[in-house]
């Protein structure tokens, strides 16, 4: 019995390898082929790499590397403009991108609760408004620590009319796992809590969704 269910088990592998190896394989065409449309289009719209002399194909290289190793990594992309100064500039993109995520985390948070709420909807989103503004504001100081920066590219966009200076517009690439993600959010919550008598009151319901995994749109 016992070398009939290894047989079973050998054979089952055989057929699943050449599954493994097809998925493999349509992997590694979509992000060869993702990887060649990013670049064209950076090198297109006249994008630098900054802060570093490694090229622009081995910083989206070894970006795509770290989100295809990682099931749990994330990208999130930090955008500034209009800055006289690159290194504004890059403060501006940094600080975008803690700031949009908070709003997009914000945002999940907000819409499952009304949707939970169904017909005390518009209550909800009254009683909970506190707590609402509160979370973001913890989660954008949270996600901070969390964000690892992988590449950032720059582009000159003119000169100001009046001051004559160059301007620049910068777009900082990071990586973020998810599970640290998850605990900043429930970090930023726990501190959220506390300023809304609310949102106490449904504590382990506002828990869950604050738990739950989000897309990061553009």
């Amino acid at each position: 019995m016992k070398k009939t269910i290894q047989l079973l088990l050998v054979i089952g592998m055989l057929f699943a390898c050449p599954v493994v190896n097809a998925q493999n394989r349509a992997m590694n065409k979509a992000l060869k082929k993702e990887y060649k449309l990013k670049k064209k289009e950076f090198e297109k719209g006249g994008w630098t790499v900054f802060g570093t002399a490694r090229s622009l194909d081995v910083a989206l290289l070894k970006h795509y590397e770290k989100l295809n190793v990682n099931e749990n990594a994330r990208e999130i992309v930090g955008l500034s403009s209009g800055f006289p100064s690159i290194s504004l500039t890059k403060e501006d993109a940094e600080a975008n991108a803690c700031n949009r995520y908070a709003r997009y985390a914000g945002s999940h948070v907000r819409g499952r609760v009304v949707n939970d709420r169904g017909g005390n909807a518009q209550d909800a989103s009254s009683v909970f408004e506190h707590f609402y503004a509160a979370y973001e504001s913890m989660v954008e100081k949270e996600i901070k620590g969390e964000l690892r920066e992988c590449f950032s590219i720059y582009r000159e966009i003119g000169k100001d009319k009046q001051t004559g200076k160059m301007c620049y517009e910068m777009q900082i690439f990071y990586i973020l796992d998810e599970d640290a993600a998850s605990a900043a959010r429930i970090r930023a919550f726990e501190n959220a809590l506390r300023e809304s008598a609310m949102a106490q009151m449904h504590a382990e319901m506002v828990s869950k969704f604050i738990q739950e995994g989000f897309e990061v749109g553009e």
